[in-house]
């Protein structure tokens, strides 16, 4: 998910490589030149060293221009295997060394690493425009596109052909010459401001903030655990005797929500909200402001009348307009859901005496007074039930029971951070599937928030299955002293959503890797959001929430709280979620004046934001939309969210959340998934299009 781009004189030097696929030596030393020896052929993390990754790009690119060189030089007509599956074939060293290389740029970076990223960013750029805009090869390409219904191709055979001519059609193909040199400056332009976007975002969530207490006093309200993490976090940084708290939400949200000082709360979350716009040198809003301009230039290029309208294009969605009426649809009754929800807040500060107005940094401290009044429930009497181990019995017997397959423990696989477990997936009967790493916890080179990715994804090769190596990370709490790393539900759900997105990766089998798996940005959270609700299902909780102590398995009377407080607080985290998804369409709609502050207000005064509430990401740190793959695209969180609603209550209606007919549907859809267009794959399971009324239920709104 990451873009990569070069400057013209670089461009045109490889530009002229091109023609002559110029080989380039390899050391058998470097192990991206070997095939891996290690089990299931995963990746030798222990044997790869920072000097092994560019002389593997440089090699790589020089292996696939030669590919390429030998499908346009091809004199015979171009067909669909001479030309289409060649291509598709082609750049196996190259994935290989990507696939590592930017996973642990966001896993397990360092200075080096990311210097050494800025070097490789821009050569990768290039290296796709000068195959995108390869007039050579898009002929041959367009010769089969135009015949295509003509070569006796099968359907899967059809779509790769149209996906590819309209990823070149998409990647400017038929502009002309000075079109294309243009495009080329601003692909090189946008790599690297999106490269400095995730920089500055990292540096100033785990380097230039940290709050230092020193006066037990202020751990007052704090759960025993909290405070414990906080003085592991001290010692590490030779604070010992005092705590520490950062940006990283497992710290930063525990503090949030119970500590009493409210000057401290205020601090920690302004820390937070103030990322990447602190005027230092890491402040994003220049960058910022120059990644929409690039992008709106690069649409405008390209024929469409702004960013979001070339992203939306080739979704569900199909049009921004589409995407905003689904948002507001939503929007007008949640903010009034957290409207009352904030009432309900200011009643209890008044009640005990307070004399100020709820604010953004009280929210979750009032929010978990209101959840204990009202249910009689909060994050601390859950927590311990939420042992990390167990967490993952949890998601495993639910893949299980759906499914049918089984997990099995390796500690026999390479792996790149001593914390990371590995897991070996395989069918009922023992039939291998998969690779599964996991990596859970943060630390000063890993970048904030959740993710499933892949080091090796699922393809063919002379007609032999290559099968899957997927790989999710989180920033989960921290096991301290003698306690087991506890997690809040939040996290309990994280971990259910992100171990979707594995089985996805793991179930997809298609002959083709440009369609293999490959889905529109508004489907792809379907597979992981619709995992978090078997989370907190009370058949699922009594296999998996324990209490780390006693063992004792969650009361029915916590399970019961647990239900009754499911729609608690969903007015917040609707509307601030959407809040964050119209910002994004902003941004990517309408253009920029020049003050980013300004339009980010302007936006959210728009919509009518009520100033207790930010957006789940303001623009600064919007990480997402500016630095990992999701511009004019984190809507669709919203969208595969009435999917999964939708998907989900066929199990409910069934009686059976584990009914073995729907989930055989499901397991198709998630294993075909590429091999048509969304909506179709989603009506072949469901046997209609999907209603927004599960959702709407689900979240009270209704």
């Amino acid at each position: 998910m990451k873009k990569i781009g070069l400057s013209l004189i670089a461009l045109a030097l490889i530009l002229n490589a091109c023609n002559t696929a110029k080989e380039v030596k390899k050391d058998m030393n470097n192990p991206f030149f070997k095939e891996y020896t290690t089990p299931f052929q995963v990746p030798p993390f222990n044997e790869i060293k920072l000097e092994h990754y560019m002389p593997a790009v440089d090699a790589g690119i020089a292996d696939q221009i030669a590919e390429i060189k030998a499908i346009t030089d091809n004199k015979e007509e171009a067909t669909f295997n001479n030309t289409i599956l060649a291509f598709d074939l082609s750049g196996d060293l190259l994935n290989n060394v990507g696939n590592v290389f930017f996973n642990l740029n966001s896993a397990n970076t360092n200075d080096e690493m990311q210097a050494l990223a800025r070097e490789i960013t821009p050569k990768l750029s290039a290296h796709r425009d000068n195959i995108m805009l390869n007039k050579d090869l898009f002929k041959r390409v367009k010769a089969v596109y135009e015949k295509r219904n003509d070569l006796n191709l099968d359907a899967e055979q059809i779509r790769v052909v149209e996906k590819y001519y309209q990823d070149f059609e998409r990647s400017g193909a038929n502009l002309p010459e000075d079109k294309q040199a243009e495009l080329r400056k601003l692909n090189d332009e946008l790599s690297m401001a999106e490269l400095k976007f995730g920089e500055n975002a990292l540096a100033e969530t785990n380097k230039n903030f940290k709050l230092v207490i020193d006066n037990e006093a202020d751990l007052k309200g704090l759960p025993a655990d909290v405070v414990s993490a906080a003085a592991d976090l001290a010692k590490a940084d030779s604070l010992d005797g005092k705590w520490v708290f950062t940006l990283q939400k497992p710290s930063m949200l525990p503090f949030l929500q119970f500590a009493e000082n409210r000057a401290l709360r205020e601090k920690l979350y302004k820390g937070y909200l103030m990322r990447g716009n602190n005027g230092n040198a890491n402040d994003n809003k220049e960058v910022l402001g120059k990644l929409v301009k690039l992008r709106e230039q690069k649409a405008k290029l390209l024929g469409f009348n702004n960013w979001a309208a070339y992203v939306v294009d080739v979704n569900m969605a199909k049009t921004p307009e589409k995407v905003n009426e689904l948002l507001m649809k939503l929007w007008t009754p949640a903010l009034e859901r957290a409207k009352k929800e904030r009432d309900d807040m200011q009643a209890m500060i008044d009640k005990e005496g307070g004399k100020f107005k709820l604010d953004m940094w009280d929210w979750w401290f009032y929010a978990e007074k209101v959840r204990k009044a009202k249910y009689d429930l909060d994050e601390a009497q859950l927590k311990p039930y939420f042992k990390l181990e167990n967490v993952i019995d949890g998601m495993i017997y639910t893949a299980n029971k759906l499914y049918g397959i089984k997990f099995i423990k390796r500690t026999d696989l390479p792996i790149y951070d001593p914390e990371v477990m590995t897991y070996e997936v395989q069918e009922a009967d023992g039939r291998h599937i998969g690779i599964f790493y996991m990596d859970f916890h943060p630390r000063a080179g890993k970048s904030n928030g959740a993710w499933c990715t892949s080091f090796r994804s699922q393809s063919y090769k002379d007609g032999k299955m290559i099968t899957p190596v997927v790989s999710i990370v989180c920033n989960f709490t921290r096991p301290s002293g003698d306690v087991p790393a506890l997690l809040s539900f939040e996290e309990v759900t994280t971990l259910f959503h992100e171990s979707g997105h594995a089985l996805h990766a793991l179930f997809t089998d298609g002959p083709y890797r440009r369609t293999a798996g490959s889905v529109p940005n508004d489907f792809v959270e379907l597979p992981s959001q619709i995992m978090e609700n078997w989370a907190s299902e009370p058949e699922v909780l009594s296999v998996y929430a324990k209490h780390y102590k006693t063992g004792e398995v969650i009361p029915q009377q916590l399970i019961s709280k647990l239900e009754k407080s499911a729609q608690f607080n969903q007015g917040f985290e609707t509307v601030e979620l959407l809040a964050a998804s119209l910002l994004d369409m902003d941004w990517h709609t309408i253009p920029f004046n020049g003050d980013v502050e300004a339009f980010e207000k302007a936006a959210m005064d728009k919509i009518g934001l009520i100033k207790e509430i930010a957006p789940r990401y303001r623009s600064t740190y919007f990480s997402h939309i500016f630095s990992g793959g999701y511009s004019a695209g984190y809507y669709v969180y919203t969208w595969a969210a009435v999917l999964d609603a939708d998907a989900f209550d066929a199990f409910k209606q069934s009686g059976n959340i584990f009914n073995p007919e729907i989930a055989a549907r499901f397991r198709t859809l998630l294993t075909k998934s590429g091999s048509d267009e969304g909506m179709t794959i989603y009506k072949n399971f469901r046997g209609q299009e999907p209603s927004i009324e599960p959702l709407l239920k689900r979240k009270g709104l209704k």
